[in-house]
């Protein structure tokens, strides 16, 4: 662990766990109970004694000072951040069963590849070319999937294939992407919401710089459904994550955190019109593989058709049972892309109507 802003506090025997590159988040509570996520096992428990409530609430009192922020009875609830560690804890005197912490790490570095990637059958090598050239092609792609799945790792992959001579900017409002940190030498600017700044202002403020891309932090508020739909509708591109149980529902949980009282039928073409790709991650303890494993499982389009109606296209969906099944895209997707310079083959995935899977396109009246 490198980090300036936490590099005088003394996290004692948890200092192993933030130096070990396989953990990602570090649980404790229940007076005493410690929990790691790592990439490879998923989560699991560990018995360590020296780690406790004496030790957590030296550590938290240590990150308010740091912060300038109180931890108390009066202030129970504390969220310390810096470049690449988020850590929040919960006062006893709330957590009636002892102080309660979770410790995320975020360290400014893309941990996915191609040959990861392949060689862990996250994706299929098919798939993947796919979809890095509907990034070429400047397609705005949301990230579906639980807590924990891997959607922000997956969107720093997506971003690190966007072209090197166009503009990023990031909005967050817990700093997890560091992509001005992974490239340096690129027209990035991380901007990061807050209690002055909301997503409304800082999405007005990141028009006015003029980028190609814009990268969402989790869509999970009525105002980040606003600012995704906004910067969209503008023309900029957007890569973003929403948590959703399938990539197909994607536009009808965006309208869920919807506050107002919109016209869904309105607010569905809108997206449908706007997002060409919705890709769902999962993430479970394999027992096949004998690890933690994330993967994508399905991959959907949207489009507005013809009849000026909101449709859907499942392009690749991998069942329960493990079989894998993959459409065409359609010609909407294939005409927004040569819009942008890239072309589809008419057969991408199936070779022959009736041979494999046969293309099933879906609009809103039959959703």
């Amino acid at each position: 662990m490198n980090d300036a802003i936490f590099s005088q506090i003394d996290f004692g025997p948890i200092k192993e766990f933030l130096d070990d590159d396989n953990i990602t988040d570090i649980s404790y509570g229940n007076q005493g109970q410690i929990h790691l996520k790592t990439l490879d096992k998923g989560v699991y428990r560990i018995e360590r004694p020296d780690i406790n409530n004496a030790l957590l609430e030296k550590l938290a009192f240590q990150c308010s000072n740091v912060m300038g922020k109180t931890f108390n009875m009066a202030s129970p609830f504390l969220d310390a951040e810096s470049a690449e560690l988020r850590l929040n804890f919960i006062h006893d005197s709330i957590a009636t069963n002892g102080i309660a912490c979770v410790i995320r790490k975020t360290p400014a570095k893309i941990r996915l590849n191609k040959e990861k990637l392949l060689s862990e059958q996250y994706v299929t090598e098919k798939l993947l070319n796919f979809i890095l050239t509907c990034v070429e092609g400047h397609c705005n792609i949301m990230v579906s999937g639980e807590t924990g799945s891997g959607k922000t790792e997956l969107v720093k992959y997506l971003a690190s294939h966007t072209k090197e001579n166009e503009k990023l900017i990031t909005i967050e409002d817990t700093l997890e992407l560091h992509l001005d940190k992974i490239f340096p030498h690129r027209d990035i600017v991380a901007m990061k919401t807050n209690n002055i700044a909301s997503y409304s202002d800082v999405l007005v403020a990141c028009m006015r710089q003029n980028p190609r891309w814009i990268l969402l932090s989790e869509v999970r508020s009525a105002e980040a459904v606003t600012a995704v739909r906004n910067s969209v509708s503008s023309g900029h591109n957007i890569i973003s994550t929403i948590h959703s149980d399938r990539a197909v529902n994607v536009p009808m949980r965006m309208y869920s955190l919807l506050e107002s009282s919109q016209d869904v039928d309105q607010f569905l073409k809108s997206i449908h019109r706007y997002i060409q790709l919705a890709i769902h991650i999962k993430g479970y303890m394999s027992a096949e593989l004998n690890r933690f494993q994330r993967e994508i499982v399905e991959v959907c389009e949207f489009f507005v058709d013809d009849d000026n109606k909101a449709g859907s296209n499942i392009i690749y969906k991998k069942n329960l049972d493990g079989k894998i099944q993959y459409n065409n895209p359609t010609k909407y997707l294939k005409d927004y892309l040569g819009s942008q310079g890239v072309v589809l083959p008419d057969n991408l995935f199936v070779a022959e109507t009736g041979n494999n899977t046969v293309n099933k396109v879906e609009t809103i009246d039959s959703l």
